[in-house]
């Protein structure tokens, strides 16, 4: 964020030109998590396409024609909609979507452009996987107990809300591309590319 110097009645101050509510810890608060954000989108991307062997080992990598939604959605075990979702699970267009989600969603926000957009995909997709995981159920649907930690806020939701906020308070000027970004004229005719 820009901050012009003035000086009034031979004092000086500061007129921010930031996002209302922000100030430049807050600014750089707020870039801190947007970066961190991305590169947790970006990691997952990365780490089913490679198969570096943490949630996803080399035999099961995307580039080894393992599915990155098969294993999730097939071991969905709660909520009304588990039967679709082990439908979906391992279909080329599923598998496609979610890639394609993880990298865009993980660029855009790690380098601060397309933060709205950004927000709109990755809500969708963290509701998504807020509805595999089902978290208001108490039991799985063989009966044992869901070990669900609170019956609506999870770290999907949580995650959600992250993106909304970042693109809320044009986090993406701060240490990101994002002022850049909204001066190209394609967006600045389509705000919601921002």
């Amino acid at each position: 964020m820009s901050l012009k110097d003035h000086t009034t009645h031979g004092e000086s101050t500061r007129q921010l030109t930031q996002p209302p509510g922000t100030s430049g810890n807050g600014s750089r608060a707020l870039a801190v998590l947007r970066i961190a954000t991305g590169l947790l989108f970006l990691w997952a991307f990365l780490d089913k396409t490679f198969g570096w062997g943490y949630a996803t080992p080399s035999a099961n990598a995307w580039l080894n024609g393992g599915s990155p939604t098969k294993g999730f959605l097939s071991h969905v075990n709660a909520g009304p909609f588990a039967s679709t979702l082990h439908s979906w699970a391992g279909t080329w267009w599923a598998d496609w979507l979610f890639m394609l989600g993880l990298a865009a969603i993980g660029v855009a926000v790690t380098l601060g452009i397309g933060l709205r957009i950004s927000a709109a995909a990755g809500t969708i997709m963290m509701a998504l996987m807020w509805i595999a995981e089902w978290p208001p159920a108490r039991t799985t649907l063989d009966g044992k107990p869901s070990m669900s930690t609170n019956p609506i806020i999870d770290y999907h939701l949580v995650y959600a809300l992250v993106l909304i906020a970042l693109a809320a308070t044009l986090a993406g000027r701060t240490w990101g591309l994002g002022r850049r970004w909204a001066n190209l004229s394609f967006v600045d005719r389509n705000p919601w590319l921002r």
